[in-house]
């Protein structure tokens, strides 16, 4: 709980950590150390408890075993953390409890509807298989095994999805994050379709406190104005950023926002279109002008680069949206595409012009365009702005819409003749 709380302060957050320890010298060089890093201790002292500690025994940066020395807090009076809690709602964004099963949180349920009752969200880090003591929570973050200790083994994605919005529905939650290591995290919640966001990870070094990571930012960016999916995206990047850090650790919010940038890079550039819609609120969040633009790209030739570096430059952001290989073929024909779609984003999200690269399988990219709502949208060609799908969309929203030139004589369409030319002669 310490580490969340820290995580939590790291970001410049105020936290404010309540729990149980004991009276000794454990507590006091815990307390002394949470108040180095901004966090407020409010602990109740047991006397009848010693603090719980753990020692951490490494070798070469790498832990061997760790020996916990802990006797667990069961039977204490309760009242004095519903008291500590009760004064601290009416001056907070959100209340994070995290289970450890030592007895601090036997009464769970109350704090719960303590923090329901002053309209607070409650975020929670489970423990156990018992999740009906976390009945009416905002939020549950289990990883992958403790989640399949409650609901049974996940062959598929689509079975993590039936079965968390199944426990959604039993314990009436409000949405579950589900962190799947290597496989990133999957949040669900009632009457929206499922995010999966992949990992961020570009080393990973050591997992110790990710899990901790991932619900403070959660509860710090939350409190901080953000949608759960804002709050999600920010803490996928800060968990790939910890797992590359020894031992249990923060992300300050230098690391944070270069994770988010670097997420919105050139080499992070193909994207799913729920991706593509947090990373479009992160950029404006940031001021960023938001420039769109669509169509097969099969073979890249100057013509396009040229318009690319053009649309660039009408804006801080360009999307390219491409037409699948169905859409593709649908308008251009049997013979189309030359390249599949994933070779032709590849290509796209290696230029430098390009920021983010996403895919539709419609033959036009009117419903993508809807949900992103560009600042710009662009197209070349000799089109009509009026003529242009996702137009009136655009305009609706306050957005611009405008037509740039291709150059002369380059199309994939010469191309092809000349290369089908060249074979015949």
């Amino acid at each position: 709980a310490a580490n969340v709380a820290m995580n939590i302060a790291s970001l410049g957050a105020n936290a404010r950590l309540v729990g149980l320890t004991g009276i000794d010298d454990a507590a006091r060089a815990l307390s002394k150390s949470l108040a180095d890093v901004n966090v407020k201790c409010d602990f109740v002292s047991v006397p009848t408890h010693p603090t719980i500690t753990k020692l951490r025994v490494l070798s070469r940066n790498q832990q061997l075993i760790r020996l916990d020395f802990e006797e667990g807090f069961e039977g204490v009076d309760p009242q004095p953390l519903h008291e500590r809690i009760n004064q601290a709602l009416s001056s907070i964004g959100a209340l994070v409890l995290s289970d450890y099963a030592k007895g601090a949180l036997a009464s769970v349920q109350q704090m719960i509807q303590l923090a329901r009752k002053a309209g607070v969200p409650v975020l929670i880090d489970p423990k156990g298989t018992d999740f009906e003591r976390y009945r009416g929570a905002t939020l549950l973050t289990p990883n992958l095994s403790e989640f399949e200790a409650v609901v049974g083994k996940c062959k598929t994605e689509e079975e993590i999805v039936e079965r968390g919005m199944k426990l959604i529905a039993d314990y009436e939650l409000s949405a579950l994050l589900v962190t799947r290591s290597e496989q990133g995290m999957s949040l669900l919640q009632p009457g929206k379709a499922p995010l999966h966001m992949p990992t961020q990870a570009q080393e990973v070094y050591d997992v110790t406190g990710a899990g901790d990571t991932v619900i403070g930012v959660l509860a710090a960016t939350l409190a901080a104005g953000n949608s759960l999916e804002e709050a999600c995206f920010f803490a996928n990047a800060a968990a790939g950023v910890v797992v590359g850090k020894l031992g249990t650790s923060t992300v300050s919010p230098i690391e944070l926002e270069n994770a988010v940038r670097g997420r919105a890079d050139t080499g992070f550039g193909v994207m799913t279109e729920e991706e593509l819609k947090l990373a479009v609120a992160a950029a404006r969040k940031r001021g960023e002008k938001v420039v769109m633009t669509n169509g097969v790209f099969d073979i890249l030739h100057a013509g396009h680069v040229s318009y690319l570096a053009n649309a660039r430059k009408l804006g801080d952001r360009l999307i390219v949206a491409v037409n699948s290989d169905a859409s593709t073929k649908r308008l251009k024909g049997d013979s189309r595409p030359v390249n599949p779609l994933e070779q032709r984003m590849i290509v796209l999200g290696a230029l430098e012009a390009v920021d983010w690269v996403v895919s539709f399988e419609e033959d036009t990219p009117q419903r993508l365009i809807a949900g992103i709502l560009p600042d710009l949208l662009v197209k070349g060609g000799d089109y009509k702005p009026e003529e242009i799908a996702g137009s009136k969309e655009v305009w609706a929203n306050g957005g611009e819409v405008l037509v740039l030139n291709f150059e002369d004589g380059c199309s994939t369409t010469n191309i092809i003749k000349k290369i089908q030319q060249d074979k015949k002669g």
